[in-house]
């Protein structure tokens, strides 16, 4: 049995890997990202997401300087083939000529995720690839993310009760005439079912950006809201 002591090691572990982070990075962001999705199963086997999130700086160069960067707007299509797999279709508008001097994007992606089960722990492994669009050029992005949740109380999710989220993520990025660019992120949230149709999350995400080429590093604020319709 998954006892409440092995997971906060999970959780203390993921906490150190973050502080170890922190203290070797050499160019440095900090920045808020706010999400809320509504989700609706339309049969047992077809699903849809929309979501829309906003993204804001709070620390970049070495000051503090708060502004907003982008509003994204996505679209999933969820199809089931089978109990623990599914593809997936996503659509997504990325604007920031509102709120910076930059290119906006549209994102084609396709996915497949699986899940399998532990007793309290689910692990889900999911592949993407995604086309980014801009006036410039063709980004083509590959994405392999490892993930784990499990409630902080018993096996079994309820409603009132308290649960994480940890993921990891490697990201491989292609263009025309452009090298080849590295990724890697590392997430953990906590979240909350408030209701049967509504979960909060609140977290952390750390994110090695071009570690082959410009070695950044940023730090997202995550909070976001799930409502199930």
């Amino acid at each position: 049995m998954v006892t409440f002591y092995t997971k906060l090691k999970i959780v203390l572990f993921i906490a150190m890997f973050y502080s170890s982070s922190l203290m070797a990075q050499n160019y440095f962001s900090a920045l808020g990202e706010h999400n809320l999705s509504i989700n609706h199963n339309v049969s047992g086997i077809y699903k849809y997401n929309f979501s829309i999130s906003t993204r804001h700086y709070i620390y970049n160069n070495e000051t503090t300087n708060v502004h907003i960067r982008q509003l994204d707007f996505k679209h999933f299509s969820t199809y089931s083939l089978s109990l623990d797999n599914s593809i997936s279709l996503g659509l997504q508008y990325r604007n920031r000529d509102w709120f910076e001097h930059s290119n906006n994007e549209v994102r084609i992606t396709q996915q497949f995720n699986t899940i399998t089960k532990l007793r309290a722990l689910r692990f889900g492994h999911r592949f993407r690839a995604e086309q980014r669009i801009t006036n410039q050029k063709t980004t083509h992005r590959f994405r392999y993310r490892f993930a784990v949740d499990f409630p902080l109380n018993g096996e079994q999710l309820d409603i009132g009760e308290a649960y994480i989220v940890a993921t990891n993520e490697a990201l491989y990025s292609v263009a025309r005439a452009t090298k080849p660019e590295l990724d890697y992120r590392i997430t953990t949230q906590l979240g909350w079912l408030y209701s049967k149709n509504l979960k909060l999350q609140f977290g952390l995400e750390y994110r090695f950006e071009g570690f082959n080429i410009e070695k950044n590093q940023k730090l997202h604020i995550l909070t976001s809201g799930v409502i199930k319709i």
